[in-house]
C-alpha cells in the first residue's frame, strides 16, 4: 500500500478520535472559547446572573478555571473592546500589561483606556467563592484554602460535605486539618443524609462552645409559638405553653387573632372612633349622642350596629376568656424530626451548662484582675495608715503622677518596652520623694490632729491636681502598652482576659512577696513592724519613730506611683485618674484591717470579686455597683471594725 495512502487514512482516524471525544475534552484545550460563550454575563456581572456562569463553566473541568474565577473575583481581568477577549491584567507603571489567559505570556502592554476592567461586587464575590470551594479546598497555597474555609463558614450547604471530606486526608497544615474537620462536622450534624452520620455530629457538638457550633445547634432547635384548637399530632412539638406564665394573656390573645380563631379586641377609643363614623341624624344605633357618654349606651348603641350588620363583631370581655380557655398554646420545633431536635436540645442544654461553668470561670478572672487593681493602689496607703494613722487624701494623686511620669518617659523613649522598665523605678523614686516632701512639711505636724490632717491632705490633693492640669492640659494622655501586652489570653469564646491585666495581676504577686520580705526580714521591716504595734516601746528600744514615719510614708506613696503607671496602661491618664481610685483604696484598708498586707489582699479581694458580682446582675450600671459597694462596707464595719485581719498597737485603736 502507498505510504501517501497511510498517512491519509492515519488523519481521518486522528480526526475522528478528536471529534468523537466528549465536549468537556475538547474544551480544556483552550479556555477562551469557554468564556466568549458568556461573555456578555462575564463583563457585566450581577449577583442573579453569575451564578448559573460559574457553575457552568466548573462543569467543563478545564485546568485553568479556578485560577481564572480567582482572579476574576478579585478584579485582575479585563476585556479588549475590539474582539472581546479576556485577559489577566498587571500594572506595569502608567500602562496595564495584558496577559493571556491560556498560555500565561504577556500579549502587550496598554492605556487602562484600551481596555474594560471587568468589576465584581460583593454579591458576585460571594458566589464565586461558594463555587469554588470544592477547587480551592487543595489549592497549593494554605491562604486559599483557608479563604475557601472561610467561605464555607459563611455560605454552609450539603454539597460542601464530600469535596470537604475528601481534602481532608490530604491536608498538610494541622491548624487547617482541625479547621476542616470542624467544619465538616458542622456541615454533617446539619445536612448528613445519613442519620446515624448526623446523630453522631449532632451529639459530638454537645459542650461544643464555640459560636459556630451554638449557631448551627440553635438552627436545628428553632421554634415558632403558635395556637391550635386542640394540640396537632402531626408537629413536633417543643413545649404547651401556659397562658399566664408562660403567655400573658394579651399576647395570647393577639396570638388567636393573628390566627384568625378569634376578633380583634376593641379599646374604649375604637369604641368612639366607630360610633362617631356612624351618627344619623343625631343617633347612633338609635340611641341619642347626648346619652353617649355613658359607656354602657355606647356598648348598646354598638350592639345594635352590629345586629343590624353595619359594623364588625366586636369581643366582648367574657369572650376572650372563653377564646383563651378553649385553645391550646405551645410551640414546635421548625424542624419536624423529633428525633434530630431531641439530639440537638440534648447537646444544647449541654452546652448551656459548660457555658454557665465558664462564665462563673470568667468572673473569677475578672475579680482576680480587679483585686489586684485595688490591691495595688491601696497598698501603699495600707502601710501609711496603718503605722501612722494619717487619713491621706492625697494618695490617689501620687497614683496620677505615676501615670504621668510613665507619660513622660515615653516621649522621650519611644520603645514602649524600655519606657516601661524605666517608668516602673523612676515612677517610685518621684513619689517616694514627693510622699517625704510631704511628710516632712507638712504631716508631721498634724500626727495628734487626724481630722486637720485629713482637711490638709485633701487640699494637696487638689493642688496636685491643679498642677497637672497646668502642667500636661485637661485633655487624657497616652500611655501605651508594648506590643507583648496587647493582646488577650482566650481560652475559648467565653473565657479570656487582656494581656495587660494579667501583667498588672503578676506585678501585684511580686509587690505582696517584695512587701512581704521587707516586712518579715529586713531591719526596716523590724522597726516599722514595732513602731506599727508599740511606738513608745520602739523609741525607748532606740528606734527613731519620726524616721521611720518619713520612710514609711516615702514607700506607700512610691509603691502608689508604680501602681499609677500599671494603671495608666489601661485606664486614662488625666489629673483626675487619682480620684477614681481613692475611695476604693479607702474601702480596700478599711475592710482588710489596718497596717496589715495580708489584710489589704483580702480586702482587696473581698471587694473586687463582690463587685463584679453585683456588676454581673446589672452590667450596664457600674455605678450602682460602686454604690451597693460602699452599703456593703457599711454594714461590714458595724460588725467587724478592725477589718478581716485585724492588728493590735496603734493601727487598730489602742
Amino acid at each position: 500500500m502507498p505510504l501517501r495512502i497511510l498517512i491519509f487514512r492515519a488523519l481521518v482516524l486522528t480526526a475522528l478520535a478528536f471529534a468523537s471525544l466528549p465536549g468537556n475534552a475538547r474544551a480544556q484545550e483552550t479556555l477562551q472559547p469557554a468564556l466568549q460563550a458568556f461573555a456578555e454575563d462575564l463583563a457585566s456581572p450581577s449577583r442573579r446572573t453569575i451564578e448559573s456562569v460559574v457553575t457552568a463553566l466548573i462543569a467543563q473541568d478545564h485546568p485553568n478555571i479556578g485560577e481564572f474565577l480567582r482572579r476574576y473575583s478579585e478584579r485582575e481581568v479585563v476585556q479588549r473592546p475590539e474582539d472581546g477577549l479576556f485577559f489577566y491584567a498587571e500594572d506595569a507603571g502608567d500602562l496595564v500589561r495584558l496577559t493571556d489567559i491560556d498560555s500565561g505570556e504577556a500579549v502587550a502592554e496598554v492605556s487602562s483606556r484600551d481596555v474594560t476592567q471587568i468589576r465584581t461586587n460583593s454579591g458576585v464575590q460571594r458566589v464565586i467563592a461558594a463555587a469554588l470551594v470544592p477547587l480551592e479546598l487543595n489549592a497549593p497555597d494554605p491562604a486559599r484554602r483557608l479563604a475557601a474555609l472561610d467561605a464555607i463558614g459563611r455560605s454552609p450547604d450539603a454539597s460542601q460535605i464530600t469535596p470537604l471530606f475528601d481534602s481532608i486526608a490530604t491536608e498538610t497544615e494541622a491548624a487547617l486539618q482541625s479547621r476542616k474537620e470542624r467544619l465538616l462536622l458542622l456541615l454533617q450534624a446539619q445536612f448528613a443524609e445519613d442519620r446515624t452520620v448526623q446523630l453522631a455530629a449532632i451529639q459530638a457538638l454537645g459542650g461544643d462552645t464555640s459560636i459556630e457550633a451554638r449557631g448551627v445547634l440553635n438552627r436545628l432547635t428553632a421554634t415558632v409559638t403558635e395556637v391550635a384548637p386542640e394540640l396537632p399530632e402531626s408537629v413536633n412539638v417543643a413545649r404547651v405553653l401556659t397562658v399566664g406564665e408562660d403567655l400573658t394573656e394579651s399576647a395570647a390573645y393577639d396570638l388567636l387573632v393573628s390566627a384568625g380563631l378569634a376578633e380583634p379586641a376593641q379599646t374604649p377609643a375604637m369604641l368612639r372612633e366607630v360610633l362617631a363614623q356612624n351618627i344619623v341624624d343625631g343617633r347612633v344605633g338609635g340611641v341619642p349622642i347626648g346619652r353617649l357618654s355613658d359607656p354602657a349606651a355606647r356598648i348598646t348603641a354598638y350592639e345594635t350596629l352590629e345586629a343590624a350588620g353595619t359594623v364588625p363583631p366586636r369581643a366582648a370581655p367574657d369572650e376572650a376568656a372563653r377564646a383563651l380557655a378553649a385553645h391550646t398554646f405551645y410551640t414546635r420545633y421548625t424542624l419536624n424530626d423529633a428525633e434530630i431536635t431531641t439530639a440537638a436540645q440534648e447537646a444544647l442544654d449541654s452546652t448551656s451548662q459548660l457555658i454557665a461553668s465558664y462564665q462563673v470561670a470568667d468572673l473569677v478572672l475578672d475579680g482576680l484582675s480587679l483585686a489586684s487593681i485595688f490591691f495595688l493602689a491601696a497598698i501603699g496607703l495600707a502601710i501609711t495608715f496603718g503605722v501612722m494613722g494619717v487619713i491621706n487624701m492625697a494618695h490617689g494623686e501620687f497614683i496620677m503622677m505615676g501615670a504621668y511620669t510613665g507619660y513622660v518617659v515615653q516621649l522621650f523613649i519611644p520603645d514602649y518596652t524600655i519606657s516601661l522598665l524605666v517608668a516602673l523605678p523612676l515612677a517610685f523614686l518621684v513619689t517616694f520623694g514627693a510622699g517625704v516632701a510631704m511628710e516632712r512639711s507638712v504631716i508631721r505636724h498634724l500626727y495628734t490632729r487626724p481630722l486637720e490632717t485629713l482637711l490638709a491632705t485633701f487640699g494637696i490633693s487638689i493642688a496636685l491636681q491643679q498642677l497637672a492640669k497646668n502642667i500636661f492640659g485637661t485633655q487624657a494622655r497616652p500611655l501605651t502598652a508594648p506590643d507583648w501586652l496587647g493582646g488577650a489570653l482566650r481560652f475559648n469564646d467565653i473565657v479570656g482576659i487582656s494581656t495587660i491585666r494579667v501583667a498588672i495581676f503578676v506585678l501585684a504577686l511580686i509587690f505582696l512577696a517584695l512587701l512581704l520580705y521587707i516586712l518579715k526580714r529586713t531591719r526596716l521591716g523590724l522597726e516599722v513592724r514595732a513602731v506599727t504595734q508599740n511606738p513608745g516601746m520602739a523609741a525607748s528600744m532606740g528606734i527613731n519613730p519620726d524616721r521611720i514615719n518619713m520612710l514609711t510614708f516615702g514607700l506607700g506613696s512610691g509603691i502608689a506611683g508604680i501602681a499609677g503607671v500599671a494603671i495608666g496602661l489601661y485606664a486614662q491618664v488625666t489629673s483626675e485618674m487619682g480620684s477614681s481610685y481613692i475611695v476604693q483604696s479607702f474601702m480596700t484598708v478599711v475592710v482588710g484591717g489596718v497596717g496589715n498586707v495580708w489584710g489589704t489582699l483580702a480586702g482587696a479581694s473581698l471587694i473586687g470579686f463582690l463587685q463584679k458580682g453585683i456588676e454581673w446582675f446589672n452590667p450596664s450600671n457600674t455605678l450602682a455597683a460602686q454604690t451597693f459597694m460602699v452599703l456593703f462596707v457599711i454594714l461590714f464595719i458595724q460588725f467587724r471594725p478592725k477589718g478581716i485581719v485585724a492588728l493590735k498597737g496603734r493601727a487598730a485603736g489602742d
